[in-house]
């Protein structure tokens, strides 16, 4: 077994009109037992900025609180906050730092840039960059996702269709994976608001 599904984990990012949404399970295990059923994937960098880290929880927990010092440490220097685009490089950068003794995580990011034109991508633990106009995903439930994701896009969604979109797409992958699900995380990021919601999924 990967050292990537010794936890489990499912994370998603998907594209509306200028707004996202970013979705993940809330399982944490170690193989097939179960440790906690509200573990924290996705975290917020500022409003309209958010990542949802997949892989090995010790390190998703380490490198969020890298990210965050990094990110404070430019609004001191700029007095702004960070570009999509500019995070993703930072990420990037920093897993590249780490390539010989890596963090075992592949990060989603996600976020709304000039305009409030949506920006997503995800990364290998190596930071190397996979940029996409539609939905990324990562995690152990990565292949269903992709099938799930495919069949259920559609470009320019409202808010509203766009989290109904995801949530599907979330559960039904989450069901054909033994090592996530336990239901879901949803954060759905428009220009004026972020709505988060749980959802409730099969508890097995």
């Amino acid at each position: 077994m990967s050292i990537f599904e010794y936890n489990g984990s499912a994370v998603v990012a998907m594209v509306g009109k200028n707004c996202f949404a970013i979705a993940s399970d809330r399982r944490l295990g170690v193989n097939l037992q179960t440790i906690a059923v509200d573990f924290k994937r996705i975290f917020g960098i500022h409003d309209k900025l958010f990542i949802g880290l997949s892989g090995l929880a010790t390190d998703v927990q380490t490198l969020y609180q890298r990210l965050v010092f990094r990110h404070k440490l430019y609004q001191l220097r700029e007095e702004r906050d960070m570009k999509p685009e500019t995070f993703a490089s930072l990420v990037s950068a920093i897993l590249y730092e780490k390539r010989f003794g890596p963090y075992f995580c592949q990060p989603v990011i996600a976020g709304l840039g000039d305009d409030n034109v949506p920006f997503i991508c995800t990364m290998d633990c190596l930071g190397a960059k996979e940029l996409a106009k539609d939905f990324v995903v990562s995690g152990t439930a990565s292949e269903s996702l992709y099938g799930a994701c495919e069949s259920m896009y559609k470009p320019d969604m409202e808010p509203e269709e766009l989290f109904e979109t995801i949530s599907q797409a979330l559960l039904s992958s989450v069901d054909r994976d033994c090592l996530s699900g336990w239901g879901g995380h949803v954060l759905v990021v428009t220009p004026t608001e972020v709505q988060e919601r749980t959802l409730k999924g099969r508890m097995d």
